[in-house]
C-alpha cells in the first residue's frame, strides 16, 4: 500500500480511493451475468466479468443477421430496395415478430428495421432465405465471418436466436461483432439505433431502452430467452469517445439497460482520467481467454413457476429488486468523478424516450411521398379488419351467442309464446342461464330449441309441443360452419 503516500491528506477522500483501488483488484463472486466494456476504437477492455463464459445469445444473434445483410448489401449482391417473399417458414416463427402471412413482400431496408427495433423473428428468417437461400445456408455465412472475425467462441444455427443447443456465443465475441459493425458498415449504422418504427396504426419502441433515453446511446440490440435471460450489446458516445457495454443474463429488460448505463459510465470515467489509474490493465478485447466451459442455463431461474416469461424480448417494466441499489451508488460516484452526480440510471431509463417521428415501415416495394402515405394507410386498414373479426370470433365461442340474429328471429317465428323465454335467455346471454345448459352440452341450446326448452320446463313451464322444435331445428346447419 505504499501508493497511499500519494494520495491527498483528506481522510474521506483517501478512504474513498482506497475503497475503489480494493474493489478493482478484489475478485468478483461468481454470479449468473456476464459483463463487458470496451473501447470501440482501440478495443481495449475497460471492465470483464465472465466475458468469455459461453452463453446463449438469443436475439442479440440478429446483429450478426443485419451484418451479414448489410454486407451483401455493400457489395453488390442485394439492394435495399430488393423484395424478399414471406415464406411459411419465416411466417411460422416465434414472437416476437410482425405476424405477415405467407406469401407477403417486404423490401430489404424494411426488414431490417422491424427486425432491429422489433425484433422479429419472421423478419430474420426472411433475411436470411433472401440472402443465403435458406436458414441453413445463412446459417454457414453467419459462421463465416464469426470465424473471419475472431469471434472464436460463436456458432449459430439460426438468424434469430431462438433457442437452440448449438447457438452460442461470449460477451467477448458480440464486443468484437460490435466494433465490426462500426468498422465496416459505417454507412448502415443508423439501423442499430432507431428509436421507434411505425407500421399502419402500431408504434414499436426499441426494446433497448437506452436509445432516447440514455445520453449518446447508439446501439445496438436486446435478446432474451429463458436458458440466456435479457442481454443487451449497447453503445454510447461522449465527447467523441465511443464504448461498447455487453451484458448477459440479466432479470429483466429493465434491469439489462441498467446494467449496462452502469458499464458504460464507469467507462467514461476511466477513459476519461477519473480512477482509471487504479485498476489493472486488462488488454483487448481479442486477447481475452476463452473459458472452455457449458453455456450456462438460466432457465429455471428466469422462467420457473413463479416467473413466467414467453419467449419474447418484449419485457414488461419490471425491475428486478436485488442489486440496483448498490450500483447505482457505484455509477453516482464513478459518474461524477468526485464532481457534481448525474441521475441514477433507473430514474434516467424510467423516463420517457426522447421524442421523435417514428420510422414508417411497410410491405411490398419501396415507396415515398404520397404512395407511401398509401401503402401507411392500407397496412392500417388491414391491422383494423382483423379486430373486428377477432372480436366477431370471441363472441361465436360463448354458447348463448352461438346463434345469429337472422336465425334468432326466424326462431322466434316458429316458436311459440312458451319458447320466448328461452330465447330471450341466449338472447341476454346472462351467466346463471347460460351455466344450466352447459352442463347438457354446450352446443344443444344454440343449435336448437328443443333442448333449450326442457330445462326450461323443469324450471318453469311444460316444454313446447314436439310437433315446432322440427321446424326450429333448421339453425343446426348454420349453427356448424359458424364454430
Amino acid at each position: 500500500m505504499h501508493f497511499l503516500r500519494l494520495l491527498p491528506r483528506h481522510p474521506s477522500l483517501k478512504l474513498i480511493l482506497v475503497a475503489a483501488a480494493l474493489a478493482a483488484v478484489t475478485p468478483r463472486a461468481a454470479s449468473a451475468e456476464a459483463l463487458l466494456v470496451i473501447e470501440a476504437d482501440t478495443g481495449k477492455v475497460l471492465q470483464a466479468d465472465n466475458a468469455t463464459m459461453p452463453w446463449y445469445p438469443a436475439s442479440v444473434t440478429k446483429i450478426m443477421t443485419a451484418y451479414v445483410t448489410l454486407k451483401a448489401v455493400k457489395e453488390g449482391r442485394i439492394t435495399l430496395d430488393t423484395l424478399l417473399t414471406v415464406s411459411p417458414v419465416a411466417a411460422s416463427q416465434s414472437p416476437s415478430k410482425m405476424g405477415f402471412r405467407a406469401g407477403t413482400q417486404v423490401t430489404v431496408d424494411n426488414a431490417l428495421k422491424m427486425m432491429m427495433v422489433k425484433s422479429a423473428n419472421d423478419m430474420a428468417a426472411v433475411l436470411a432465405e433472401g440472402v443465403g437461400g435458406s436458414i441453413d445456408g445463412f446459417s454457414a455465412m453467419m459462421n463465416q465471418s464469426a470465424q473471419k472475425l475472431g469471434m472464436t467462441q460463436t456458432s449459430y444455427v439460426n438468424p434469430n436466436g431462438l433457442p437452440a443447443d448449438g447457438q452460442i456465443t461470449s460477451a467477448r465475441d458480440l464486443a468484437i461483432l460490435a466494433r465490426a459493425v462500426i468498422r465496416d458498415l459505417p454507412e448502415y449504422e443508423y439501423f442499430m439505433h432507431i428509436p421507434s418504427i411505425r407500421h399502419g396504426r402500431r408504434i414499436t419502441q426499441n426494446f433497448n431502452r437506452l436509445i432516447g433515453r440514455y445520453p449518446g446511446a447508439d446501439g445496438f440490440k436486446t435478446g432474451f430467452i429463458c436458458a440466456s435471460g435479457y442481454n443487451l450489446v449497447a453503445s454510447a458516445t461522449r465527447n467523441g469517445k465511443r464504448l461498447i457495454a455487453v451484458v448477459l443474463g440479466a432479470s429483466s429488460g429493465q434491469q439489462r439497460a441498467i446494467r449496462a448505463a452502469q458499464l458504460l459510465e464507469r467507462g467514461f470515467g476511466n477513459s476519461t482520467g477519473g480512477l482509471g489509474w487504479l485498476r489493472p490493465a486488462l488488454g483487448t478485447v481479442d486477447s481475452l481467454a476463452p473459458i472452455d466451459a457449458s453455456p450456462p442455463n438460466l432457465r429455471d431461474e428466469m422462467c420457473n413457476g413463479k416467473r413466467k416469461r414467453p419467449a419474447s424480448d418484449e419485457d414488461p417494466d419490471v425491475v428486478a429488486s436485488n442489486g440496483s441499489a448498490t450500483g447505482e451508488t457505484a455509477v453516482s460516484f464513478f459518474t461524477a468523478g468526485l464532481q457534481a452526480p448525474m441521475a441514477k440510471p433507473s430514474e434516467l431509463l424510467a423516463a420517457a424516450p426522447a421524442p421523435s417521428e417514428p420510422v414508417p415501415v411497410y410491405t411490398g416495394p419501396t415507396k415515398s411521398g404520397a404512395a407511401l402515405i398509401a401503402a401507411v394507410a392500407v397496412d392500417s386498414e388491414k391491422q383494423a379488419t382483423p379486430k373486428r373479426g377477432k372480436k366477431t370470433r370471441v363472441a361465436s365461442k360463448k354458447p348463448d351467442a352461438a346463434t345469429p340474429p337472422k336465425t334468432e328471429a326466424a326462431a322466434k317465428t316458429a316458436a311459440k309464446p312458451e319458447a320466448k323465454p328461452a330465447a330471450t335467455r341466449h338472447a341476454n346471454a346472462k351467466p346463471d342461464h347460460a351455466a344450466k345448459p352447459a352442463t347438457s352440452g354446450e352446443r344443444k341450446p344454440a343449435a336448437a330449441k328443443p333442448p333449450a326448452a326442457k330445462p326450461a320446463a323443469t324450471a318453469e313451464k311444460p316444454a313446447p309441443k314436439p310437433a315446432k322444435p322440427n321446424a326450429a331445428a333448421k339453425p343446426k346447419s348454420d349453427t356448424k360452419p359458424a364454430g
